[in-house]
């Protein structure tokens, strides 16, 4: 019996090891018996089914990368997205592999796709402002020319599974203006994906997502877990959410819905709720800094949280979907920490919709906001609005705080509060700053023994003080009365004071007196960001009385205004700059409508900046939103660098424009041009010892320059350059963050032309002849044109006309007259010397047309014209004048290029070199047609 079991045992061991065997041995042998169709289909159908350029340094056919799963592994995946994102990477992975049905492999003979796997992968998705996106790269079946001659099905995608591990997904949709980032996104998605209907079971996993809307942050390094069950129909391209259950940190969210995916947009209706969870949880989803907060602090109380979305999404439409919010909490309270009295009794329910996206229709329905603190403590507000430029409104608010008990029941992080306040507002009606409309407003706000202190700072601001009461009867800007007095603090033991009466906000009357001194540095340390560092040191002492109408209508011995303002070493930074200015010093003085610059020293970057003089209005310019400041300025440089001005070079200012935001992101690699602010209209008498620029060396800069309409000037301006004395009336205009155009008048005189070959870029691009040519030359043009986002010009887009003035030049080895000596016999024309020579010539579309000159040269008398083009292209005329007189001649035609002369003797016709543009995506010159003869 037991040698029978042995013998079955062993036999079983037996079969058993040749299947395993066996099946080790297909394991092998099947990737070795397909390589050449493999590879093949894979370069087929990257070909046929992707608008986009897809590399991979090699490729990999076998059972163990993703076991048991045969694939296609391909590694070091790159991919392009599509118009208009073709020079963007859409997709940058480690491995991108392939499933393989091996039956109909096997059977077939054919490559079916139903599984992909994308590992360690970089996933930047596109939309822009016009809602183009990068992903559109799959090439539908039906676009696809069938081959008639053969019945082969080829390869074919039928999807099973998407598995997506440790990658980083990165949605930027600025149409939308959403941006969201997810780190360590790992995603399995079943179904059977080649049906036309099919139900897609989704577990996704986000280590750290962020959410932005606006450039504002609503989610910042939060975990993200989903269970979802999606119906796709890939006929309409449509997703239906069934069981959507997702948990953002420890926050359930259930998705229901519909999202549908149209050739110019998107149709959705989203539904988004956490119903019964906690406050807790809800505070869960918190930026990060607070989660230690939120483990140190008894939080209690329910809360219920609804969103949709709902509409049709097509930017050349104008459709875009209804968003709505609603949250409500009941029965809130927080105690930090065994706080000596908690907050309680939180109650709050918010409505907020914004019909198609508008803000201009945004409803606001907070219909409860109250709390809390102690017995006696207590805070409740509520505001229903309409719209937001033009708001109808109906608020209130009342309360009195401890706020030093307050502070100790939310545990507040890093800040420290202290003092006794009480808010008594109420509001209702209409605000419009352009239908000069205010709510009817009564009520006010006090503090008093206020003290301020954070953990950025070990002195805390103390004594703040004030009083603020604000009246409006009649529901207008003429009736508005705003007064605060008085109000003031102590930092550092030393006090500031502020007095500020308002009224008849139509016609703005002001007194308002402001005395007291700060150490900027540090007062700015108290709210500091990190990463962020300003310095300096303010003292005030003004007094400004009048009416806004005094200083528009030129009235101003009825204005007031007096004072000064004194600063040192303040940082201070514009939306326009990379860099940072640093004021050493300015004295400010106030007489009336002027505010005078007494004593302005300041820098930027390597640049240096000693001014005075005064700005016009700039009361009024800081009362109107759309006011345009004034003045006239002397100015002294030891240095201007005008490269460090440009808009997309690095520096230390990260709150730039979203335009020179976006141009950044774009093109990371240009500097950008300069943006010239559009609400300046300032004169200034320039003094500069140099001025670089693009390489070039500008010395001694004397004249006029200004800023008027975002257009920056040059008025009967000197410069030094090559020892010569260069006079300069031009204008300047950024059109957006890489582009801009000049207009200028040139005037230079008796300078050598080899240093200006040499030294001066556009001289060396348009005046190219002048490399084998030495001499004194004279140069009066006028031209105008545009600059890329390098602030280099684009030649190819100038327009213009002038004269360049031959004083005493030779011509030595320059290929054309070596060509024309040659073909004529005649060698005293190769080396010509011109004296007092005239060239007029004009410019347009990439070509410079020469008026006919005459010049002598060994007893001939040459007339040269035609044209001649900046990529080097040639269509010139001479008549060669014989002795004695020049009377008798010949003519000669010169085509070719400046490098390669064609010389045709005793011809009059050559090749027409036709009009060009400048393309400035391929950054290349487009001519209308071929070159074509005569």
């Amino acid at each position: 019996m037991q040698s029978k079991l042995k013998h079955i045992s062993l036999k079983i061991a037996k079969i058993s090891g040749i299947v395993i065997a066996s099946v080790l041995l297909l394991l092998f042998l099947i990737p070795l018996l397909f390589p050449g169709k493999v590879a093949s289909e894979v370069k087929k159908i990257a070909n046929e089914r992707l608008d986009s350029k897809i590399e991979f340094s090699r490729s990999r056919f076998s059972f163990f990368t993703h076991f048991p799963s045969l694939t296609v592994s391909l590694d070091d995946v790159t991919l392009t997205g599509s118009t208009p994102f073709k020079k963007d990477t859409l997709l940058k992975a480690e491995q991108v592999a392939f499933g393989i049905n091996i039956k109909r492999l096997l059977f077939d003979n054919e490559l079916k796709i139903n599984k992909l796997y994308v590992s360690k992968a970089d996933i930047n998705l596109m939309v822009n402002q016009k809602g183009q996106a990068n992903y559109n790269i799959y090439i539908a079946r039906k676009d696809i020319k069938k081959d008639t001659s053969t019945t082969e099905e080829g390869t074919a995608i039928r999807l099973e599974r998407i598995d997506l591990k440790d990658c980083h997904v990165r949605y930027n949709d600025r149409s939308a203006k959403i941006l969201i980032d997810a780190k360590g996104f790992n995603y399995i998605g079943k179904g059977n994906l080649s049906e036309d209907i099919f139900d897609l079971n989704t577990d996704a996993k986000i280590d750290n997502i962020d959410f932005y809307y606006d450039r504002t942050a609503y989610l910042r390094k939060k975990e993200l877990r989903a269970d979802l069950i999606t119906r796709i129909n890939t006929h309409a391209l449509s997703f239906i959410l069934q069981k959507n259950e997702l948990k953002i940190n420890k926050l359930p969210l259930e998705f229901t819905g519909l999202f549908t995916i149209l050739r110019d947009g998107y149709k959705i209706n989203i539904n988004a709720a956490s119903k019964n969870t906690t406050v807790k949880d809800l505070f869960s989803v918190m930026p990060p800094e607070y989660l230690t907060w939120l483990e140190e602090t008894e939080i209690s109380g329910k809360s219920d949280l609804l969103f949709t979305f709902k509409g049709n999404y097509n930017v050349a439409k104008k459709q875009k979907p209804d968003l709505a919010f609603n949250l409500k909490i009941n029965e809130g309270a927080i105690n930090y920490q065994n706080a000596p009295a908690p907050l309680t009794d939180f109650q709050m329910n918010l409505n907020a919709i914004m019909p198609s996206l508008e803000i201009e229709k945004l409803l606001i329905n907070l219909k409860t906001f109250k709390f809390k603190v102690g017995e006696k403590d207590y805070f409740t507000a509520y505001l229903r609005s309409k719209g937001f430029n033009e708001m109808n409104v109906d608020a209130s608010i009342k309360g009195a705080l401890d706020l030093a008990t307050l502070d100790a029941a939310l545990g507040l992080y890093s800040l420290d509060l202290k003092g006794i306040l009480r808010i008594d507002i109420q509001a209702k009606g209409t605000f419009s700053a352009s239908k000069k409309l205010f709510p009817k407003t009564r009520g006010g706000i006090a503090l008093h023994n206020g003290w301020l202190k954070t953990d950025s700072y070990p002195n805390p601001v103390t004594n703040i003080t004030f009083i603020a009461n604000v009246l409006n009867k009649a529901g207008t800007y003429k009736d508005l009365i705003v007064a605060i007095a008085p109000a003031s603090f102590v930092f550092e033991g030393n006090p500031v004071y502020v007095n500020v009466a308002l009224s008849d906000f139509n016609d703005l009357a002001y007194n308002a007196k402001v005395k007291g001194e700060l150490n900027v540095g540090n007062i700015y340390k108290v709210f500091a960001r990190k990463g962020m560092n300003v310095t300096g040191y303010a003292k005030a002492d003004l007094s400004l009385q009048g009416k806004q109408s005094y200083a528009t209508s030129g009235q101003y011995d009825k204005l007031n205004n007096r004072g000064t303002i004194l600063l040192k070493n303040i940082k201070t930074t514009s939306e326009l700059f990379p860099k940072a200015f640093f004021i050493k010093q300015g004295n400010f003085r106030f007489q009336n409508e002027k505010m005078w610059f007494e004593k302005f020293y300041a820098s930027y970057g390597k640049s240096d900046f000693d001014i005075n003089g005064y700005l016009v209005n700039t009361i009024n310019y800081f009362l109107e939103s759309n006011g345009t400041l004034s003045g006239n300025f002397n100015m002294k440089s030891k240095l201007i660098n005008v490269d460090e001005f440009m808009a997309l070079e690095k520096g230390e200012n990260k709150d730039r424009n979203l335009e020179v935001a976006y141009a950044k992101e774009d093109h990371p690699k240009l500097s950008g041009v300069v943006i010239v602010p559009k609400n300046l209209n300032v004169n200034l008498t320039a003094n500069a010892d140099k001025i670089e620029y693009n390489g070039l060396v500008f010395n001694k800069l004397n004249g006029k320059t200004g800023i008027s309409k975002g257009n920056f000037y040059l008025e009967n301006a000197i410069f030094n350059i090559i020892d010569c004395a260069l006079v300069i009336d031009a204008s300047y205009k950024d059109e957006s963050p890489t582009a801009a155009r000049f207009d200028a008048h040139f005037k230079a005189k008796d300078f050598s032309v080899q240093r200006a070959y040499k030294e001066i870029p556009m001289f060396h691009d348009m005046v190219t002849a002048a490399e084998k040519t030495e001499g004194i030359i004279s140069v009066d043009y006028k031209i105008k044109g545009d600059l890329n986002g390098n602030m280099s010009p684009i030649y190819e887009s100038f327009e213009g006309m002038g004269t360049i003035n031959l004083r005493d030049v030779k011509i030595k080895g320059l290929k054309l007259f070596d060509g024309i000596s040659s073909k004529t016999g005649q060698e005293g024309l190769n080396n010509p010397d011109m004296q007092g020579i005239e060239i007029k010539s004009r410019i347009d579309n990439n070509l410079i047309h020469i008026t006919p000159f005459t010049f002598s040269v060994a007893s001939f008398k040459p007339t040269i014209k035609g044209t001649t083009s900046f990529d080097g292209l040639l269509d010139l005329r001479m008549r060669l004048g014989l002795p004695p007189f020049g009377i008798i001649g010949f003519p000669i035609t010169i085509t070719g290029t400046h490098e390669d002369p064609k010389i045709k003797i005793f011809s009059k016709t050559g090749k027409e070199i036709l009009d060009a543009v400048y393309n400035e995506k391929s950054n290349k010159v487009v001519r209308k047609e071929k070159v074509k003869a005569k």
